[in-house]
């Protein structure tokens, strides 16, 4: 039988654009790829989603990209969330998976409406409509904010019209948010804390580099990006963790012509998994060491008492040294595990060599899991070496 419960590692991602920014196609790009033989062939699970009918659309909207040169129609004020199980070749395999603390994932994709930012609310019902939306996807780890390459071009010379108007969109937007989401006025100890930055239809700038973006950006709308830092704070327990606009993503859902849609020309499309799965595990092991007083906010990051739902349990899934043998094994204080072993370092310092070693061992011995986890993480760093990606520094 499928894994259910807590065998399955649920990463969440929510994806912000203003409107025409290109959320639609991207999500399409992402799953109607997926559904291709060619990225079947070369990866070692399979993409599907958990609603059918997403799905069957979805994949209708890719087919009618790729086939007709026809794209999507857009998809106004609707908050929606996307399901996919991320199933590997091998998942009811127990001998590949029973020392695992979870032998699945699921990507969960909150789409959450620009429009809802750039227009004022028109009532009680609207303004509640749009805090039931934000906080569908308060479990993100990652959120990713769009800066659409098209304005970018419309504005050459002049980018800061643009980008100061989007950072300032979604510091008003939020902030208009935070009386009806914060209970009381207190903070939240689960929010999105990883904001990349990412420009979308990058192919309209073909010789525009990741570090170009993030220089771009900086120099444009230094003070804006800031507010936007100091308005995300303040929703948050332990603002220390929290990281905006530190990383930078090329995005490009395929390459476009006046007749034609290539859609195997994406650029980054690839990396929407990684992203997900192991940048919050990379962050939050780097966040463990740095920061000693966040209590119940860090343990639910990291990894908590009677699971290894967080970056525990992703350390121990690559170097596969914590078992949970019955009853015993989820009795297990995770964080004590994870700090008086050095686990945590160690898994996120893994790389280079170290890194495909362990991949390839993990093919060998079928830990397709271990195997998936690995090449995501050697995905981001060949990323950053082809300068489509760029991590923070911190």
């Amino acid at each position: 039988m499928a894994p259910t419960g807590n065998r399955t590692r649920e990463q969440h991602i929510a994806v912000f654009g203003g409107a025409g920014s290109g959320k639609t196609i991207l999500l399409s790009s992402f799953y109607g790829t997926a559904q291709q033989e060619p990225y079947k062939d070369d990866h070692l699970f399979n993409v599907v989603a958990d609603d059918t009918g997403q799905g069957t659309r979805l994949y209708q909207i890719y087919l009618q990209m790729k086939n007709a040169a026809r794209v999507p129609q857009a998809t106004r004020f609707s908050s929606t969330s996307y399901s996919f199980a991320i199933k590997l070749r091998n998942w009811a395999d127990t001998k590949a998976t029973k020392n695992k603390p979870f032998d699945a994932l699921k990507l969960v994709w909150h789409d959450y409406p620009g429009e809802w930012f750039e227009g004022s609310v028109t009532g009680a019902e609207e303004s509640q409509r749009r805090i039931d939306g934000f906080r569908s996807l308060l479990s993100s780890d990652v959120a990713v904010l769009l800066v659409d390459g098209q304005r970018l071009v419309e504005n050459a010379g002049q980018e800061d019209r643009y980008l100061k108007a989007l950072f300032n969109m979604y510091s008003n937007g939020l902030s208009a948010l935070q009386t009806g989401l914060l209970k009381d006025g207190k903070r939240l100890g689960k929010f999105p804390r990883i904001w990349v930055l990412a420009l979308s239809k990058s192919d309209l700038l073909p010789d525009l580099k990741v570090a170009d973006f993030r220089d771009l950006l900086i120099e444009k709308a230094a003070g804006d990006l800031n507010e936007l830092r100091t308005v995300l704070a303040e929703f948050i327990q332990v603002p220390e963790a929290l990281s905006v606009g530190e990383d930078f993503l090329l995005l490009s859902s395929a390459k476009f012509t006046d007749d034609k849609i290539e859609l195997n020309k994406r650029v980054g499309v690839e990396l929407i998994l990684p992203l997900a799965a192991v940048l919050p595990f990379e962050r939050h092991a780097r966040w463990s060491k740095t920061i000693h007083d966040g209590g119940k906010v860090m343990e639910s990051l990291i990894g908590n008492a009677t699971n290894m739902s967080g970056a525990a349990a992703m350390a121990a899934t690559l170097l596969n040294k914590v078992k949970l043998p019955g009853p015993l094994g989820l009795a297990q204080n995770a964080l004590t595990v994870a700090f008086s072993s050095g686990l945590l370092e160690e898994a996120a310092n893994i790389a280079g060599e170290q890194l495909k070693r362990i991949n390839s061992a993990a093919v060998a011995k079928h830990d397709y899991l271990t195997a998936t986890l690995t090449k995501f993480r050697m995905d981001l760093n060949k990323a950053e070496e082809e300068k489509i990606f760029l991590r923070s520094a911190k």
